[in-house]
């Protein structure tokens, strides 16, 4: 029997991703720099939590994540009606897309997190890729091409160049966005890893109703395996991607997991803290390698720019047990970018020694 499907869902292809199942022939052994997740790790309180409750797997979770929702409200300083939650921030991006882009005109910066483009073409949009290193430094350009009654993304900071965009400059494009009856999707999922300054946006949805501002507790507490994001947006936005959600899909470990990790406020201290210190110190030791360009990044992850080719570097740097993200995958990039985690100084100095034989 021949099945029938829509052209855009025949057409779709998955994004490719860091993480240890990326690769073949995993071992346990291998030190993960492809995925962003903060240096601390997950917080011991969540751990902690987690083993108390999993007499509580028996039972289907809150479906409307209530607590969860109750505890991001003081978290974030936002009415529960602006806030809503998902299994990652993945489940709300495609939702999202689902909801309000079909067949909309899309403006995406490239390269930045795959995804976004992924969920707009099953959404069947008209996608208009602009190609930065640094938005800031093409805003006004970037400002002149934002599609009537469409929507932009706008990862800040930037995955995978790691650049930051200023309050300024995001209310800059927020109102001329406006203007023009656009919505703005804005991926703070990196915001709480930058050490040096707060440029979040997310307190702005109770002001602009075509702002969207999407996190990750992911990245932030170390909860990759967990899966929880979370997002803010106008109640008319926050209402109809309700409706839409598929039920139960928070289940109840990560919904404990969140509320205790938002309570841990010394563990983003402590990450940044970590972050900005091992970043300089990679900067400075991977400078020193020839062949090797780091990007200026304000996060907890590095882009650099190499001579040789990213997918042969990969599988050598692999053989010292150490996972580098593979960045030709990315719209806008080639085969000689790698992204790198900032993570402990003894893995560091594991990824350093081995970049170093490898080069």
């Amino acid at each position: 029997m021949k099945i029938r499907i829509k052209r855009n869902i025949a057409k779709h292809n998955p994004v490719a991703h860091g993480g240890r199942f990326s690769v073949d022939n995993l071992d346990s052994s291998i030190v993960d720099f492809s995925s962003n997740i903060s240096p601390a790790g997950m917080p011991t309180s969540v751990k902690s939590i987690l083993k108390r409750r999993l007499d509580q797997m028996e039972y289907y979770p809150d479906s409307h994540s209530s607590d969860l929702i109750s505890s991001l409200k003081k978290y974030t300083r936002l009415p529960e009606s602006n806030l809503i939650v998902g299994n990652g921030s993945i489940e709300i991006i495609y939702n999202f897309c689902s909801a309000f882009l079909s067949k909309k005109r899309i403006l995406i910066p490239a390269p930045t997190f795959g995804e976004y483009e992924a969920a707009a073409k099953l959404a069947d949009c008209k996608i208009t890729f602009f190609k930065t290193m640094n938005l800031a430094e093409n805003l006004d350009s970037f400002i002149s091409q934002i599609p009537a009654n469409g929507c932009i993304f706008v990862c800040n900071p930037n995955n995978p160049t790691g650049t930051i965009l200023s309050k300024k400059q995001l209310i800059k494009i927020l109102l001329s966005a406006k203007r023009k009856s656009c919505l703005v999707f804005v991926d703070e999922c990196f915001i709480e890893l930058v050490p040096q300054s707060n440029q979040s946006i997310l307190n702005l949805v109770k002001t602009y109703d075509n702002l969207f501002v999407l996190r990750s507790l992911t990245k932030s507490f170390g909860l990759a395996g967990i899966r929880i994001g979370y997002a803010g947006a106008s109640k008319q936005i926050i209402d109809i991607l309700q409706k839409i959600k598929i039920p139960w899909s928070v289940n109840a470990l990560a919904q404990e997991a969140g509320i205790i990790a938002i309570q841990n406020k010394s563990h983003l201290i402590e990450s940044k803290s970590i972050i900005k210190k091992e970043s300089r110190f990679l900067k400075n030791k991977i400078a020193d390698i020839q062949g090797f360009q780091c990007h200026n990044s304000s996060t907890n992850f590095i882009l650099i720019k190499i001579k040789q080719d990213s997918t042969k570097l990969q599988r050598k740097l692999l053989k010292h047990k150490v996972l580098i993200r593979d960045c030709k995958s990315f719209h806008g990039l080639n085969n000689h970018y790698i992204r790198i985690a900032i993570k402990s100084h003894k893995d560091n100095l594991k990824l350093v020694e081995a970049l170093e034989l490898e080069a």
